[in-house]
């Protein structure tokens, strides 16, 4: 099993540290690196166009981690393929994955948030098919250098070459989903990974959905070794399972309260937390055998995942305890696993 970690490059305005953009830029290349260096298998970096986060531009996040780290695989995460030109897309990652040696990856999928639709000019009653259309499209780039092509919501390509090609022979493709049966389906037909996003709830009650995948990527001919399961979660690690969760709740509940705000959320109390931070509640959240364990837990209660990756920055946490975080992902949660 993978672990990794995922980043949304929290700009921390008016919560947690008080440091400059430049400064949380600086501090997210130096977790990258620490990522690395303790053995860790992926780092994603998010895509967003909110005053909270400075992931907007994620392939330069990740072109300049490529060029300080030797091992760790680096991936979009998730690129929000709606809004954007698959040429482009592809485009960065093949670039990324030059400058990485072969190490680069994306995960594609619709985004949570919707600020990226209306700047660049997208309706989000086309929602849907907009990426439907467009991950056609960048499927097709991934596996030919030359590319015709004929689509609704952009011009039509007829056999232009896409370059740079990438190092890789078939640039690794993620799907990112949240809760929509048919993402899963999707995922299955084409025979995609799987990245599953559960921030919330617990883990389990996602197991419909991920035989739901299972069984069309079989139904449409695609081996099992090639329809993995990898899990996004929220969480974190400290030495003991009371610490980590109280250094992690604070910073979580005003996160998540600000955005009930915006979502129709009731606010986050305590016992909610405490639930969601549970042996089956979706935070992977603890002292590192508490957290390999519930990893393990969550693996089979979804018939087994190839990779998992956690998000901490959501909790405004200084620089140096998502360090440690990290250097005990690394040298304590993994080996565990392993």
């Amino acid at each position: 099993m993978e672990i990794g970690i995922d980043s949304f490059a929290a700009a921390y305005k008016g919560t947690g540290p008080n440091i400059t953009d430049a400064e949380a830029m600086a501090q997210l290349l130096e977790r990258i690196e620490q990522a690395d260096k303790v053995g860790l298998d992926i780092f994603g970096i998010g895509e967003h166009h909110r005053k909270e986060f400075l992931d907007s531009a994620p392939s330069v996040i990740l072109a300049a981690a490529a060029a300080r780290t030797k091992n760790i695989r680096l991936t979009s995460a998730v690129t929000v393929l709606s809004a954007a030109d698959p040429v482009r897309v592809f485009q960065n990652a093949a670039t990324l994955d030059l400058i990485s040696n072969g190490r680069a990856e994306m995960v594609v999928g619709r985004g949570s948030f919707t600020e990226s639709f209306p700047l660049f000019g997208f309706n989000l009653q086309d929602y849907d098919q907009l990426f439907s259309e467009k991950l056609d499209l960048l499927l097709k780039i991934v596996a030919n250098e030359k590319v015709t092509w004929t689509g609704k919501f952009r011009p039509s390509l007829t056999g232009q070459g896409i370059y740079p090609r990438p190092i890789q022979q078939k640039l690794p493709v993620w799907l990112g989903v949240g809760g929509t049966p048919e993402s899963f389906v999707r995922a299955g037909v084409l025979g995609l990974p799987l990245m599953v996003a559960i921030i919330g709830g617990e883990t389990h009650r996602f197991r419909p959905l991920v035989d739901l995948y299972r069984e069309a990527g079989k139904r449409a001919g695609h081996a099992p070794e090639v329809l993995k399961v990898g899990l996004h979660s929220l969480g974190y690690v400290a030495e003991t399972t009371e610490q980590a969760v109280e250094e992690f709740y604070k910073g979580y509940a005003e996160t998540f309260t600000k955005i009930g705000r915006e979502r129709g959320w009731p606010p986050v109390t305590r016992a909610a937390f405490d639930a969601v931070a549970g042996p089956k509640g979706a935070i992977i959240i603890g002292s590192p055998e508490e957290v390999a364990n519930k990893i393990a837990r969550h693996s089979e209660a979804l018939g087994g995942i190839s990779r998992v990756t956690f998000q901490m920055d959501n909790a405004n946490l200084p620089h140096e305890k998502i360090m440690n975080a990290i250097r005990l992902l690394g040298q304590k949660v993994k080996p565990l696993l392993r």
